[in-house]
């Protein structure tokens, strides 16, 4: 019997300001933002990853923000193909924000978004 489940749609993310959220999903990753969001009777955003979606919730967060791992890896976390890990050293380096480099050797790294959401980037050229 073949899987039920045919791919991902898009994940969900607690954010507090989804102004300064995007700020840091559209100017540092270069995500595009999707209009397409309809009112949902809470702020929010909706972002395109290839043909994934990520949305942001501006809703009530249920989870502590201190405490967390330094190291994404360790934390819950979404984790996005890229090609140039390069480039995306420079743009977090150039906004301040700082990240850890994966712990299996691979050429991955690790980040936090302004609400301590871990993303992990890991470089895969042709994709």
């Amino acid at each position: 019997m073949g899987s039920m489940v045919k791919g991902l749609h898009h994940g969900s993310l607690i954010v507090a300001d989804t102004a300064k959220a995007v700020a840091f999903y559209q100017g540092v990753l270069g995500m595009a933002l999707d209009n397409s969001r309809p009112d949902l009777g809470y702020p929010g955003a909706w972002l395109n990853v290839g043909e994934q979606q990520i949305h942001l919730l501006e809703v009530p967060n249920p989870d502590l923000l201190e405490g967390r791992p330094a190291h994404g890896g360790l934390d819950r976390h979404l984790a996005f193909y890229l090609e140039d890990l390069d480039q995306l050293t420079a743009a977090l380096e150039r906004s301040g924000v700082a990240y850890t480099l994966s712990r299996s050797g691979r050429r991955a790294l690790f980040c936090r978004d302004p609400d301590q959401n871990a993303l992990e980037f890991i470089e895969q050229s042709g994709r």
